[in-house]
C-alpha cells in the first residue's frame, strides 16, 4: 500500500509537470486570452491528481483482489460503507463548485463591457465569414481588421444553418444561430494576423470556411476605414 501511494505522488507530480510543458494554446492576442490559459492549467493541476488516483486504485484492486485461477465463485456478499460514500461523493462536489465558481468568475471577466466598444457585426453563411461596422458607415470586409487596445463587440448571426463563429488566438467562441444574434467581446492587443474558423460542422465546405483577422495599429485601421468608405461611396 505504501509503494502505491508513493507510486501514485509520483506520478501526480510528473502527469502536472509535463501538462504543464506542452502549448496547447497558440498566441495569447487579446487582454483576456490568459485568464482563459490560466483557467485551462488550473483544470488540468486537478485533473491529473484524479486521473491517477483512479487508475492507481484500479490497479491495486487488480492486481490484488482478482479471483486465483480456477476460483469461479462470487465474491463475499458485502455492505456499503456509508462514511465512505459520503466522502466520495463530498469531495468531487466541492471540487466541481470550486472549479464552476472559478469558470464563472472568469467567463464574467471575459464579458464585462468596457468603454469605447467598437461593434463588428459578424455573418456566416455557407461558406464564408463576412464583417461589417455599423458605426463607420457602410463598411463591409471579407476580412477582418481590428484596431488595437480597443474593444470589441462582436454581434453574430447567420442567414442560413448553425455555424461557429471561432478566433483562437482571441479564446473567443460563439455560435451562430438562424434567427438570433449572439454576442460576444474581446479586446486585440498584439498586432499580427490571425486565423477566423467555423468550429461547427455546417456542411460540405465547413473545412474552406476560414477568414483572417489582422490587428492593425489605430492609425491603420482609421485609413482603413477610410479607404472603405471612399470606396463605399462610389
Amino acid at each position: 500500500m505504501l509503494t502505491a501511494v508513493v507510486l501514485s505522488i509520483i506520478a501526480t507530480a510528473v502527469g502536472i509537470f509535463l501538462a504543464l510543458q506542452i502549448d496547447w494554446f497558440p498566441t495569447q492576442a487579446t487582454t483576456k486570452a490568459h485568464e482563459v490559459d490560466t483557467l485551462y492549467d488550473v483544470l488540468l493541476i486537478v485533473s491529473v491528481p484524479i486521473f491517477v488516483l483512479v487508475m492507481a486504485v484500479v490497479i491495486f484492486s487488480v492486481t490484488q483482489f482478482k479471483a486465483k485461477p480456477g476460483d469461479l465463485g462470487d465474491g463475499a456478499p458485502i455492505h456499503g460503507n456509508t462514511k465512505l460514500e459520503i466522502i466520495w461523493v463530498t469531495i468531487p462536489f466541492l471540487i466541481v463548485s470550486a472549479l464552476s465558481i472559478y469558470g464563472w468568475v472568469v467567463l464574467n471577466s471575459i464579458e464585462a463591457k468596457a468603454g469605447n466598444t467598437m461593434v463588428v457585426n459578424v455573418k456566416g453563411q455557407q461558406f464564408a465569414w463576412s464583417f461589417s461596422y455599423p458605426s463607420e458607415g457602410k463598411v463591409k470586409s471579407n476580412t477582418l481588421v481590428l484596431p488595437k487596445d480597443r474593444a470589441v463587440e462582436f454581434r453574430v448571426n447567420t442567414d442560413d444553418v448553425l455555424h461557429d463563429f471561432f478566433v483562437p488566438a482571441f479564446r473567443v467562441k460563439t455560435d451562430a444561430v438562424p434567427g438570433l444574434t449572439t454576442k460576444v467581446r474581446a479586446t486585440p492587443n498584439k498586432i499580427g494576423t490571425y486565423p477566423v474558423l467555423c468550429a461547427e460542422l455546417c456542411g460540405l465546405g465547413h473545412s474552406t470556411m476560414r477568414s483572417r483577422v489582422q490587428v492593425v495599429p489605430v492609425e491603420k485601421f482609421n485609413a482603413w476605414i477610410a479607404s472603405k468608405q471612399k470606396g463605399a461611396a462610389k
